[in-house]
């Protein structure tokens, strides 16, 4: 009888072991700390989360100098041709916690990507990271022939001997922006600008700043949200509502399309947020926050994000950009963007500079996953 105990035993411990085998197995398609959608549960990786980390000065960095190696980068991000006068900000690395973040390598990213179309759908930070990741490709095959060109809103980035095409379309809401007889109105319940955005084998999607400008900076007259015209809404809420409509189309749409969503992009305009001055913004810093806390604490659009991409049943990889980002209040182009020292640009990014870390971490979750 007792060995017959015994035995019994073995075979629950033996079976035991095999369960948390497989739980472990289960957890690693998330390995770069993602949000990814999986029988309809949103998980994050337990392995390595790659956007949880800190900055690390490193002076390998950046990868990538404008002034030679990217002759097509536009000049609102050129931070050291419009005469910033330090270049420490070019030399940070991101550090996960957990692992170590491959480091970008775009010979081998075109390998992987051969014969693929890359849409980036968006508005100006969308525009920053695809600017970014142009010029590392270029940098890295600096004798591929390439083509760089404009139509509109929509850029192209052609590398023809690695048959890799890397796009941006201008989009600031995703929704509709509609042209009616009483002025232009944002439709929160349509998106037919969508049909442009089939047949690619990734896209990359963004939005958030503009669903907060108002006067002559606001595009729109009116919104319209469930079929009733409206002067004005919460700005929040109407990004919840656009931004669940757009979840809808890539639901019904996208098929075997890999699909990406970059995480909400911060601003540095009030210094209390990283424990400075209120009257404090990003003009003459020079060095990032220290460690892996954002005192100011992640924005409400961030938390939106993650509600609408968890109820997805499409599987929607978010580039969770936000808090690394949210540390850099030194990476903007502040006096030194596309309006000179008549503005103070506190919401796009130098390049070289963050956007490219961006796409270190889209890399990673490329040859992780």
């Amino acid at each position: 009888m007792g060995k017959m105990l015994n035995g019994f035993g073995l075979f629950v411990y033996a079976v035991l072991i095999l369960i948390l085998l497989l739980l472990e197995h289960e957890n690693q398609y998330c390995f770069a700390g993602v949000l990814e959608k999986k029988n309809n549960e949103s998980q994050i990786g337990t392995k390595c989360d790659l956007f949880d980390g800190s900055w690390v000065y490193d002076d390998t960095y950046p990868l990538y100098d404008t002034s030679s190696s990217c002759p097509f980068i536009d000049r609102e991000f050129d931070c050291q041709k419009n005469g910033r006068p330090d270049n420490q900000y070019l030399k940070y690395r991101w550090k996960p916690k957990g692992c170590a973040l491959p480091r970008f390598n775009g010979q081998d990213f075109l390998r992987r990507l051969k014969g693929k179309k890359i849409l980036f759908v968006g508005d100006s930070l969308s525009y920053n990271q695809w600017q970014s990741l142009t010029c590392m490709l270029h940098s890295a095959v600096p004798k591929a022939k390439y083509t760089s060109s404009s139509k509109g809103d929509f850029y192209t980035f052609l590398l023809p001997e690695y048959e890799v095409s890397v796009m941006f379309s201008r989009n600031k809401f995703l929704v509709d922006l509609v042209q009616t007889k009483k002025g232009m109105v944002l439709n929160l319940d349509s998106i037919e600008g969508g049909k442009l955005w089939k047949g690619y084998d990734m896209l990359i999607f963004n939005t958030w700043h503009w669903w907060l400008h108002t006067g002559r900076d606001q595009p729109w007259k009116y919104i319209e949200s469930g079929g009733k015209i409206l002067k004005d809404m919460d700005r929040l809420a109407a990004f919840r509502e656009g931004l669940t409509t757009w979840s809808k189309w890539v639901d019904s749409n996208v098929g075997n399309t890999k699909v990406f969503f970059q995480g909400i992009s911060p601003t540095h305009f009030n210094g209390e947020e990283w424990g400075g001055q209120k009257s404090a913004n990003c003009i003459g810093q020079t060095r990032p926050v220290n460690g892996s806390t954002y005192p100011g604490g992640s924005p409400p659009p961030a938390a939106v994000v993650h509600e609408v991409l968890n109820k997805m049943s499409q599987p929607v990889t978010l580039l969770d950009i936000t808090l690394l980002s949210q540390l850099r209040k030194d990476g903007h182009p502040s006096l030194y963007g596309i309006d000179g020292k008549k503005g103070n640009d506190c919401s796009h990014w130098c390049l070289a500079g963050v956007p490219d870390t961006w796409n270190e971490l889209f890399y990673a979750i490329l040859v992780t996953t």
